[in-house]
């Protein structure tokens, strides 16, 4: 999809603008807090029915406003197979009322689920919060996995909505008959039964998913990284070596004492490393910065090869803090043919003019003051 225009009421500190954008390149200079990463998120928004920086949704409302909307409209990525004209635009938008659930309509017509709408507008966002894939705990690396693979495999997601709920479920009952003298084992018995099922769906779609990105992986950060530095990017599961059903029963009295479910795929990690060794401990800020741009921009790649749609790719305030070549490399790689419509975000428009390609297909915006021009 290529987003054509973006219609924006009171979002963030953005109070009304109406953008029309390249189908390749878009860039939006300002100085920081002015409100370049808003209309990033304003796009990010409209592909996963939620901001990328907070679940709470009022929180993304004007200060002082009641009710927010943020409207686009896309085009289809043409096809050349495609005979008899172009395919119909299709207008997303979503509209937010403080103390109302939100709404989320494609083509004036509510999801019944937001669910549903994942995947459609397939979308990778790039951003100085991605240090938190190293320095956070494993729920940031999760949540990379279910990000890529939910954009092109919708039954991962039900299987990922079940499982949480069932994970959520169990875990109170452990809380609640943790002193008890008599746990519920017959109860927990049934949801445990329930939960392997969605359980063993997850494992391996991320198992499948692994093997079809490690080289997209590889590859992307050779490019931008340089071919001394070795990278490894590894899965790992607790289901990799142990029946689920089993473990369940097996750390029941256990997980009664801690409280929680020990044993699932709720447990899965990422092992980043360069060559041997731990990434978080000895790869330099550059050498991090660099895996996890590759582990983004592999991600753009793999969505446009799995799903034959190029992501929108937003690449949010990313320059100062990577070398000259690095960003060069970076830069004529995502202006290839391979990605599709882009959008960046700088500080300084002359760093925007020395590094990109000036075209018919850019087009430069001015941000100030919650204000594009």
């Amino acid at each position: 999809m290529i987003l054509q225009s973006l219609n924006i009421l009171n979002y963030r500190n953005i109070r009304e603008a109406s953008l029309e954008f390249s189908p390749k390149l878009n860039c939006l200079v300002g100085l920081n807090g002015q409100g370049k990463t808003n209309v990033l998120d304003a796009i990010y928004l409209l592909s996963f029915t939620k901001s990328a920086f907070t679940s709470q949704d009022s929180l993304n409302i004007t200060h002082g406003e009641e009710m927010a909307m943020v409207q686009g409209e896309y085009k289809p990525t043409p096809d050349p197979s495609l005979k008899g004209g172009e395919e119909n635009s299709v207008v997303i938008s979503c509209g937010l009322r403080r103390g109302v659930k939100k709404q989320f309509r494609r083509d004036k017509k509510d999801y019944p689920r937001l669910l549903d709408h994942i995947g459609l507008i397939p979308l990778v966002m790039v951003c100085p919060a991605d240090h938190q894939l190293i320095e956070e705990g494993s729920d940031e690396r999760r949540r990379f996995m279910d990000v890529v693979i939910g954009q092109r495999n919708r039954k991962y997601l039900d299987c990922l909505a079940t499982y949480n709920a069932l994970l959520k479920q169990r875990n109170a009952l452990l809380k609640q008959y943790a002193d008890a003298p008599t746990p519920p084992n017959d109860l927990l018995e049934v949801l445990e039964w329930q939960m392997v099922e969605p359980a063993e769906y997850i494992f391996k779609a991320r198992t499948d998913f692994f093997k079809e990105f490690e080289p997209y992986f590889q590859e992307v950060y050779k490019v931008i990284g340089g071919s001394a530095e070795t990278p490894n990017l590894r899965y790992i599961s607790q289901l990799q070596d142990r029946d689920l059903r089993e473990a369940y029963v097996r750390t029941r009295q256990r997980d009664l004492i801690l409280g929680w479910t020990s044993q699932g795929p709720h447990k899965d990690d990422l092992d980043m490393r360069l060559g041997d060794y731990p990434l978080k401990q000895v790869g330099s800020q550059g050498q991090q910065r660099t895996f996890v741009l590759a582990m983004k921009l592999a991600q753009a790649l793999y969505l446009a090869d799995t799903t034959g749609e190029a992501p929108i790719l937003l690449l949010d305030d990313i320059f100062d803090r990577l070398d000259s070549e690095r960003v060069e490399r970076i830069v004529a790689m995502v202006q290839g043919e391979q990605f599709g419509q882009i959008f960046i975000t700088d500080t300084d428009r002359q760093h925007l003019s020395d590094i990109i390609q000036p075209g018919p297909d850019a087009k430069i915006f001015h941000v100030e003051g919650g204000k594009i021009e």
